[in-house]
């Protein structure tokens, strides 16, 4: 491992496993921890934002079927029987990839499929907001890129920008928040420049400023992507505001537990919940077909406690106030993607994944000229199936027992993504 980040499950404090070398034949399984920046403090509220990001842990030691000792494998990933997604794999189920083998069904296959997203232009550049510095960026973007086959980034494609101006300290689980959010943009979004706008700290108005430096950066128009957030608080809507630059489309994540966060539920942002993928995995094989999409059980999503319903949301049935999230990608850590972070690649899940992917896609559209036409569009585009892909199967929310349905629904909003039409 290269370093020792904080980890918990539970009471259970771990480092994390790399995945570097660790692709064994015949995983068992793992566990999924949540690293400490994303956890919620008593006296957070209102204050601080934590991540939405959670590694995937693998067993150790690993074992084949017959329970013979199997040596690590080394390489690079894809890694055999990780059903870990690639830009191209997860490119393919998005319908953003054209490359599936000559006669094959689309199985979407990680091992098969070597090229990400080849349409769009990518013309809409991409701020990212996180905090604190992260002193890898070009390097790990740059590795990334070099093993899926994507444009390495330039000095003028790739910039990170200080939001007061001055470089922030370094906070080893906020890289890899700031990791996976540039990675995963220019997976969907390769020809797009991409500015990483990091702040002092993870207080909200640390944050904010940097939204406001994104607005700055962004004169021309584009895409901003918030990983970040938190429980709502009194006094929200009036931070609100910030998010009204012109022509840009702001996303955030919906969370990694029961609930509704903010800046996720403001009606100017886009809410970006979790889906889960499955496979069909054959042990020893590099087969691993994709099968289907259904909901995040974890993902949050519902109601607001203070934002009223908005327009683009008054023809859901039930609804009477703002509720998340409004679209869905992959996000369960069990069926997550590769990252790679300072010499390590990590299978890494959580809404913090979907949102850069979702502003990736925007990004590649290319004509969303703002958060409040985007939304517009999403919701009256909710019965045309070549849009989105319309979860109607799983749960979520726990204790809250939501269910996904045809249409929209807390669980994953419009649905995930289905090429670039409609977005």
């Amino acid at each position: 491992m290269s370093k020792q980040l904080t980890l918990l499950a539970t009471i259970v404090a771990f480092g994390p496993v790399s995945l570097t070398g660790a692709g064994a034949e015949g995983m068992k399984g793992g566990q999924v921890v949540v690293p400490d920046s994303g956890l919620e403090r008593p006296g957070d509220v209102g204050q601080n934002a934590h991540t939405n990001f959670k590694f995937f842990v693998p067993f150790e030691p690993f074992e084949s079927p017959n329970s013979a000792p199997v040596n690590m494998a080394v390489g690079s990933p894809p890694y055999a029987n990780y059903t870990f997604e690639t830009p191209a794999s997860l490119g393919c189920v998005y319908g953003l990839v054209s490359n599936e083998p000559a006669g094959a069904a689309p199985n979407c296959n990680p091992y098969a499929l070597t090229q990400g997203p080849n349409i769009g232009t990518g013309t809409r550049a991409i701020a990212i907001v996180d905090a604190y510095h992260y002193p890898t960026a070009m390097a790990d973007l740059s590795a990334f890129s070099a093993q899926f086959g994507l444009p390495l980034p330039t000095a003028s494609s790739f910039q990170v920008v200080y939001a007061s101006g001055r470089k922030p300290s370094v906070n080893s689980n906020w890289n890899v928040e700031e990791a996976l959010d540039i990675e995963w943009a220019h997976a969907m979004s390769p020809n797009a420049v991409i500015y990483l706008v990091e702040t002092n700290s993870s207080s909200i108005n640390d944050l904010l400023n940097g939204v406001k430096k994104a607005n700055s950066l962004l004169a021309q128009g584009g895409v901003v992507s918030m990983s970040w957030g938190g429980s709502e608080f009194l006094g929200e809507t009036i931070y609100d505001g910030d998010f009204s630059g012109a022509n840009i489309v702001y996303f955030a994540a919906a969370g990694d537990s029961p609930g509704v966060i903010w800046p996720s539920v403001s009606p100017r942002v886009v809410s970006v919940g979790g889906t889960s993928t499955s496979r069909i995995t054959t042990a020893g094989t590099t087969f691993a077909n994709f099968i289907a999409q259904t909901t995040w059980q974890d993902g949050g999503g519902g109601p607001s406690a203070y934002e009223a319903l908005p327009a683009f949301q008054n023809k859901i049935a039930g609804l009477t106030k703002r509720a998340t999230p409004d679209v869905a990608a992959n996000a369960n850590p069990s069926t997550g993607v590769y990252v790679y972070e300072a010499g390590s690649w990590y299978g890494i899940g959580g809404t913090s994944v979907a949102t850069p992917i979702w502003a990736g896609i925007v990004s590649s559209a290319g004509d969303s000229s703002s958060t409040g036409n985007e939304l517009t569009r999403i919701y009256s585009e909710l019965s045309n199936a070549g849009d989105f892909f319309d979860i109607a199967n799983g749960t979520c929310g726990p204790g809250n027992g939501y269910s996904a349905v045809q249409g929209w629904d807390p669980c994953t909003g419009a649905g995930a993504p289905d090429t670039l039409a409609g977005k």
